[in-house]
């Protein structure tokens, strides 16, 4: 069974008895039936936002406050410490851009769809087209992602401004951690996305299950990200290092065996984990119904 770890004042391995996927025959393109329509989202490119930019939005460069300083944050748990000197770091990023929305249910179908791609857990796409796609593994997330990237790469329709960037050397792929906490919480070192106290009229938590992508409105959040807090966790392409963190970590080796990074927290947690500075982690093969992820377009 594939191994989970989760928030806590360690990282501990968890078994969870009953939520691998078990018995039920694997999903390939034949299977997958697509929506005519997901309103916002565009039937002719894939079911991504119809947005200038389908969905990713710019992330400034620059510096931003990395970790959690328990004298702030009560709920900040130790692996989340900077260093044994400082609770927290100053990470200067490179700009980015970061899908606005988790991946849906009905952008993974297309994609199973235009690549005859197994889903091995057919729950994955069970849920509404604009829920996001869960029971996912590090691997389907990476795949998705890089066949994106040659998606985009050669649609004559792509918008232009992404069109330039993809041939400028930048790609599609899932975001570092440092890329997610920015995102989630921009340069003042918020607690949540929205400020600095749970609220759950502004994510998804603390509830029974996943939320229609971009359904609660979120405007003190962070860019006009939606769901960076609860419906579900989100892979990252980092592979667990203690802190201090060290952006040299995420460049290569993505083939290789590690646990990975998920951020952002599920529907089913509670408000201790699912602010922006938490941590969670996974084997890349682990698929579980409370577990997506969203995208970038990155140097």
């Amino acid at each position: 069974m594939a191994e989970v770890v989760l928030i806590g004042a360690v990282w501990a391995s968890l078994q969870l008895a009953g939520s691998e996927p078990g018995g039920e025959r694997p999903m390939n393109a034949a299977d997958v039936a697509l929506p005519e329509a997901v309103a916002g989202f565009r039937a002719d490119a894939w079911f991504l936002p119809d947005e200038a930019l389908l969905g990713f939005v710019e992330i400034p460069e620059g510096p931003f406050t990395m970790g959690s300083d328990p004298t702030l944050d009560p709920m900040a748990f130790d692996i989340e410490r900077w260093s044994l000197t400082q609770p927290q770091g100053s990470v200067n990023l490179r700009g980015f851009y970061i899908g606005r929305y988790e991946v849906t249910v009905a952008q993974f179908a297309a994609f199973v769809h235009a690549t005859g791609y197994t889903v091995v857990d057919p729950t994955a796409l069970q849920a509404a087209p604009d829920h996001p796609v869960s029971g996912v593994s590090w691997t389907d997330a990476l795949a998705y992602s890089r066949w994106l990237d040659q998606a985009l790469r050669s649609w004559p329709e792509a918008p232009e401004a992404l069109s330039r960037l993809l041939q400028n050397g930048w790609k599609v792929s899932l975001p570092s951690e440092a890329q997610w906490e920015k995102a989630a919480r921009d340069a003042d070192g918020r607690i949540y996305p929205w400020g600095n106290e749970p609220r759950q009229d502004r994510g998804v938590f603390a509830t029974r299950g996943t939320a229609a992508v971009g359904s609660m409105d979120c405007p003190e959040c962070a860019y006009g990200l939606a769901d960076m807090s609860g419906n579900v966790w989100e892979w990252t392409r980092s592979p667990y290092q203690p802190y201090p963190y060290d952006e040299a970590d995420d460049r290569e080796g993505l083939d290789v065996e590690a646990l990975w990074v998920m951020r952002g927290g599920a529907f089913n947690d509670g408000a201790q984990n699912v602010r922006a500075a938490g941590r969670g982690g996974a084997d890349p093969g682990a698929r579980r119904p409370f577990i997506g992820f969203r995208l970038v377009v990155t140097r």
